[in-house]
């Protein structure tokens, strides 16, 4: 059985504080993870959120700031370890090679498992699986950025009313299926369009193109609201977003489920993040995140 959720290992912004971790979230898409972003103390979290290291597929930084990027030695190391028995590929803005060289190579350990390294320098597709591709639009900060999706083949949905019509059943189910077609009637006389999940990460960018881009009809948007609205200008100063640009920019691409992350630890009281989201007109599914919490993705549509 498929299994799509997003885990939160850590929503802080810059320093952790005392309920918050560093960055670090975890896609499970079926058979495989997707860790984003592992900032210090990901290693950790992972322990308490039931992260094995076994999970990770892919791992895709959008950018080389320390709070994103900091646990990715001691992740790489923890794969190494427990000799994961699949090739894991990082993904990262190939301007910071350097950056990733050192936490690659921080420490002295033994390498055991394939680490592939696969660069980004540029918008586009980045890999391809049977279930999704992985695609990546650059953002706005002041260092280099890329935000990622994921997103899932279009396919069909069965209706049992027409299977019913045209007398299929049992193993037939199965045989049209995967054959398109059974005893002249075809899939397309017995199902409907389904269109595929998509899921968006979004971290430290002000509002761009990029942003817009990888939001569009998304099932699930992960986005960083750094700053309050009322703390606009220091998010443009640095590069960040505010809750209610973040929901607006959510609110316009018809994001089903939005996640608001990454927040500054100035302050402390979440309840205002969500009421400025609303207030800037998302009304779809919203969460606040918090540490270790898993959010299952929206139901396909």
């Amino acid at each position: 059985m498929s299994v799509r959720e997003f885990v939160v290992l850590g929503t802080a912004s810059q320093v952790p504080t005392r309920h918050r971790n560093h960055n670090g979230y975890l896609l499970r898409w079926d058979g495989e993870g997707f860790l984003f972003d592992p900032g210090e103390g990901t290693q950790r979290q992972m322990l308490r959120a039931g992260v094995a290291a076994h999970d990770i597929n892919r791992i895709c930084v959008t950018h080389f700031h320390g709070d994103h990027s900091l646990g990715l030695a001691g992740v790489i190391q923890r794969i190494n370890l427990d000799r994961v028995p699949h090739p894991v590929t990082a993904h990262y803005p190939a301007s910071g090679q350097r950056f990733f060289d050192r936490l690659r190579y921080a420490t002295a350990y033994r390498e055991t498992v394939e680490l592939g390294e696969a660069p980004v320098a540029a918008d586009g597709v980045l890999a391809t699986g049977p279930s999704y591709t992985l695609e990546t639009r650059r953002l706005s900060h002041p260092v280099e950025s890329f935000g990622y999706r994921i997103t899932e083949p279009d396919g069909r949905r069965i209706r049992p009313e027409l299977l019913a019509r045209y007398g299929i059943k049992g193993p037939d189910v199965g045989r049209i299926q995967r054959e398109g077609a059974l005893g002249g009637v075809t899939l397309e006389q017995v199902s409907e369009h389904r269109r595929g999940q998509s899921f968006a990460f979004v971290m430290d960018t002000r509002l761009c193109e990029g942003v817009s881009a990888l939001a569009e009809g998304c099932d699930m948007l992960v986005i960083e609201s750094t700053f309050l609205d009322e703390d606009e200008g220091l998010a443009v100063e640095h590069g960040h977003l505010t809750a209610g640009q973040a929901a607006r920019v959510a609110a316009e691409a018809g994001v089903r489920h939005l996640v608001l992350t990454h927040f500054s630890q100035r302050y402390s009281e979440p309840d205002d993040f969500e009421r400025q989201a609303r207030e800037a007109g998302f009304a779809g599914e919203l969460t606040i995140a918090r540490d270790l919490l898993r959010v299952p993705l929206p139901k396909r549509s």
